[in-house]
C-alpha cells in the first residue's frame, strides 16, 4: 500500500461550491434553500444587478501556479471546496440545484438508479455495459435553481459549447434554463457579454477545455497550457468589458491529480461477481457481502470507509424526505491511495489526470472575482 493522502472533507457550512451558489441566489432573489458563504468569502463579492458565474472545469486551486494561469491567480479572492465526490456530474448538479449532493442526489460519475440493474454513467447516460439508459429529467429535485430564479423574476441562462445543447446530461441539469450554444471562444465571450448586460439575470458560463486537456494530455502538455490560456483570456476580456452593474465570479468543479500508468489498478469483474462497483476511480463505491468487500480490500491500494463514516462527505440533510441520495448510497467506498486509481472494466484507463477523491488537490477550488 502506498502512502495515504490527507483527506479534505468539504466545508458545507459556508466554504463550498453549494454555498457559493446559495450566495448568488440569495443576492438575486432574497432567499436560498442552503447556507450562504462564510462572511470573509461573501464580503469579496460585490453586489450587482446581474451575475456571471464562470465555471472553469478542472481548474483546481493548486493549478493556478501554472504560468499561463497568472491572470486567474490574480483574480483569486479565496478558496472553496468542491462537493464529494469531486467530479463534474456532482458539481454541475450542485450548481443546477443550489444544494449539496446529500440533497440533490447525484453522488458520483457512475450511479445506481432505481429500477436499473447496472451502474449508470450519468455524464453520458449509458450503463456499465455500454447500453443507453432512458434519461430521467427529474433526477434533480424540483424546483431546481433555474426554476426558483425564474419564479423570482430572474432569468437564468447558460452559455456552453453548442455540442452540449441536447445531450442527456443537459436535459437533466438545465430544466428551466435558457441554453445558449457557442462555437468558438470569441463567441463564448461575446454571448456572455451580450446576455449579462440585461439586469436581473444569472449567466452560468461553462468552460470545459481545461478539464479535457488535463485528462487526456496531463499538466505538462502544450494542450493543457493552451486551454489555460484560453480560459485566462476569456476571463480577462470579460473582466474588462462587462458593465459596472454586472459582476463576474469564477470557480471550478474540482481539481485533478496525475496518475502514472503504474498507479492504475485494474479490478477484474470476474474475480468479484458478487460486488457492485460504481462511483469514481479515486473513490470507488461498493455494494455487496461484507466478506467479499473485505476480500477486495486485501488487493486494492486504497482505504475502506463504511457508509456511516461518509455521511458528512455528501453534505448535511434538510428534511428527511430530501435525502435524495439515500437509495444510491453504497455500503462504503475505497478511497484510492495517493497516486492510484481503482479501475473496474467500465471505468476509463486511458487518462492522465483523474479526480473524484478527497485529496486536497481534488477538493480545493478557487473563488475568483473580477476586478471592479
Amino acid at each position: 500500500m502506498t502512502e495515504t493522502a490527507p483527506l479534505r472533507i468539504p466545508d458545507y457550512s459556508g466554504g463550498s461550491l453549494p454555498n457559493l451558489v446559495a450566495e448568488l441566489e440569495w443576492r438575486l432573489t432574497g432567499s436560498a434553500p442552503f447556507d450562504r458563504l462564510h462572511p470573509h468569502l461573501s464580503d469579496r463579492i460585490p453586489d450587482a444587478a446581474s451575475y456571471v458565474l464562470m465555471m472553469i472545469d478542472g481548474l483546481g486551486n493548486h493549478q493556478l501556479g501554472h504560468p499561463r494561469a497568472w491572470s486567474l491567480a490574480a483574480a483569486r479572492q479565496g478558496t472553496l471546496d468542491a462537493p464529494f465526490p469531486t467530479t463534474t456530474t456532482v458539481s454541475l448538479a450542485t450548481v443546477a440545484s443550489g444544494l449539496p449532493p446529500s440533497r440533490h442526489g447525484v453522488i458520483g460519475h457512475f450511479m445506481l438508479l432505481e429500477g436499473h440493474p447496472h451502474p449508470v454513467n450519468v455524464l453520458r447516460w449509458v450503463d456499465s455495459t455500454g447500453r443507453p439508459v432512458p434519461v430521467r429529467r427529474h433526477t434533480i429535485p424540483s424546483p431546481n435553481l433555474w426554476e426558483r430564479l425564474a419564479a423570482a423574476g430572474i432569468e437564468p441562462i447558460t452559455v456552453q459549447p453548442r455540442g452540449y445543447s441536447d445531450t442527456p446530461l443537459t436535459r437533466v441539469l438545465y430544466r428551466g434554463c435558457r441554453f445558449e450554444g457557442v462555437d468558438s471562444m470569441s463567441d463564448f465571450v461575446q454571448a456572455v457579454l451580450d446576455l449579462a448586460r440585461v439586469p436581473g439575470r444569472l449567466v452560468f458560463a461553462y468552460f470545459p477545455e481545461v478539464d479535457i486537456s488535463a485528462h487526456v494530455h496531463g499538466f505538462g502538455s502544450e494542450a493543457y497550457a493552451d486551454a489555460l490560456s484560453q480560459a485566462a483570456d476569456a476571463w480577462e476580456r470579460l473582466s474588462a468589458l462587462l458593465p459596472p452593474r454586472v459582476r463576474m465570479v469564477g470557480t471550478a468543479d474540482h481539481g485533478l491529480v496525475t496518475i502514472e500508468k503504474a498507479g492504475k489498478h485494474r479490478i477484474r469483474r470476474r474475480h468479484h461477481p458478487d460486488l457492485v462497483l460504481y462511483g469514481d476511480p479515486r473513490s470507488l463505491y461498493v455494494q455487496g457481502p461484507a466478506d467479499r468487500i473485505e476480500a477486495l480490500g486485501a488487493e486494492v491500494p486504497a482505504t475502506w470507509y463504511p457508509a456511516r463514516q461518509m455521511e458528512s462527505w455528501w453534505g448535511p440533510l434538510g428534511d428527511p424526505a430530501e435525502d435524495a441520495a439515500r437509495q444510491a448510497r453504497p455500503d462504503g467506498a475505497f478511497l484510492a491511495d495517493a497516486g492510484r486509481v481503482l479501475l473496474p472494466g467500465h471505468m476509463d484507463r486511458r487518462m492522465v489526470g483523474y479526480h473524484g477523491g478527497l485529496d486536497p488537490r481534488e477538493v480545493r477550488i478557487p473563488l475568483l472575482v473580477a476586478a471592479t
